[in-house]
């Protein structure tokens, strides 16, 4: 029975201890350590609050060709997208402005020139020989990786983006190389690579490639440049280049005050929640409402370690989420009071109860994944932020509900408290 206080006590301690981290964050400067998490609102460093929230900024591009047509817009709206949400902005917005405009508005990001250099040049990539002719375009390419390494034998190691190119970009490719090498007593022999009409490597040619892979190395001081020019060329070439014409700031669309009477909102309904679980489930309710906690904090430290975007449609995801982790352990009761109601012990009860709901709540959740992933696989926007909310929210609800209340009513169990109306039955009795 002392064991059992002391692992509830200590149980109980931690939630909290973690909760107030989560939420608040921490600062800890200890033999010469200096160790510190972010508060989960942190603008800098905390959880991504989405545009309807904090507001941004808006950049208006426009296609700097004589014609476009729409299925070149579609495929420039496409690619700032892919960016967008390879810079983990998946809550930004991407909109046609008439025949060649598109808007980008990027949320928390107050400063639109900033907006600019976040979301990076166009990524027009091309290969181009000495007479300054395209030998090979960033449609030929069909994907890049940021290295570090050696690119040859007597390299030394540097940092470099290795391509892969596709079927007719390894022809043009060996095309080019074959006819720059011919040039070496002219001293012409090399392949400018270029982005957006800036060179960025310049190899010389030696020999014929004729290979599916080569290298862009040469002037990356570390990685983070060879991170962020595979991710540009990764999220897709342009097929013209685009300027950006008009930027400004814009204002959260939900008022200022949104996200403070969004969260005030969802504090009400969870207090209710909890009130509420007491009242029907006494002491399993009161552990369900300590395991509600738990959840809360591992949710805020997992939005903001990943720095999840949120906004309302994602609020809106952890409130559903908040109401699995509720029902998951209702279920788990009223098994346990099926279990009490026919005469079994507490802990005969507790056990059948967690047996017999486990596969409900199992393919409750499934199926609510599945649905949070086709939701982020076909949307965009704020639809993807409802849906990873709501899948991360489903993963800790399960988890809570079975891992940290079950633990909890075990130790509870180890009290030897045999009122079984302490456990919800209306008739008082031992078990």
């Amino acid at each position: 029975m002392g064991k059992s206080i002391t692992k509830l006590v200590a149980a109980i301690l931690v939630v909290a201890l973690a909760a107030a981290i989560a939420l608040c964050g921490f600062h800890v400067q200890m033999f010469g350590w200096d160790i510190s998490y972010p508060n989960a609102l942190d603008e800098d460093y905390g959880i991504r609050q989405g545009l309807d929230l904090v507001g941004g900024s808006s950049i208006t591009y426009e296609a700097q060709a004589e014609t476009v047509t729409d299925d070149e817009m579609a495929s420039v709206s496409n690619v700032l997208r892919k960016r967008l949400d390879a810079l983990g902005y998946s809550e930004a917005t991407v909109s046609r402005q008439g025949d060649k405009k598109v808007r980008v508005e990027i949320p928390a990001i107050q400063d639109p020139q900033q907006a600019v250099e976040t979301l990076g040049q166009t990524a027009k990539l091309t290969f181009r020989d000495a007479d300054n002719n395209v030998v090979l375009e960033g449609a030929d390419v069909k994907s890049a990786t940021a290295r570090y390494g050696k690119t040859s034998e007597t390299a030394p190691d540097q940092h470099y983006v290795e391509l892969v190119l596709n079927d007719s970009g390894i022809e043009k490719f060996a095309t080019a190389t074959q006819a720059a090498a011919a040039r070496k007593a002219e001293s012409k022999n090399y392949i400018a690579i270029m982005l957006d009409e800036e060179v960025i490597s310049q190899p010389s040619v030696d020999t014929t490639i004729n290979s599916a892979t080569c290298v862009i190395s040469g002037g990356f001081a570390d990685s983070s440049a060879t991170n962020e020019l595979a991710t540009l060329i990764n999220s897709g070439n342009l097929p013209f280049s685009i300027k950006d014409v008009e930027l400004r700031s814009v204002g959260p669309t939900l008022g200022e005050r949104a996200l403070e009477t969004s969260l005030i909102a969802a504090a009400i309904g969870i207090l209710l929640i909890m009130v509420f679980m007491i009242l029907v489930y006494r002491l399993p309710g009161l552990l369900a409402d300590i395991s509600l906690v738990a959840y809360v904090a591992i949710v805020a430290f997992l939005m903001t370690w990943f720095r999840v975007n949120l906004s309302l449609p994602g609020i809106a995801g952890l409130i559903l989420s908040v109401g699995m982790a509720v029902d998951a352990n209702v279920i788990i009761f009223a098994r346990m009071k099926e279990e009490l109601a026919v005469g079994r012990t507490i802990k005969a009860a507790v056990s059948a109860g967690f047996d017999n709901a486990f596969v409900a709540i199992l393919d409750a959740n499934i199926t609510t994944l599945i649905a949070a992933v086709v939701l982020y696989y076909f949307g965009t926007g704020p639809i993807q932020g409802f849906a990873i909310t709501l899948g991360i929210g489903t993963v800790v609800s399960m988890f809570t509900a079975i891992v940290v209340t079950k633990f909890l009513l075990n130790q509870m169990v180890g009290l030897k408290i045999s009122n079984t109306w302490l456990y919800g039955l209306n008739k008082r009795k031992e078990a």
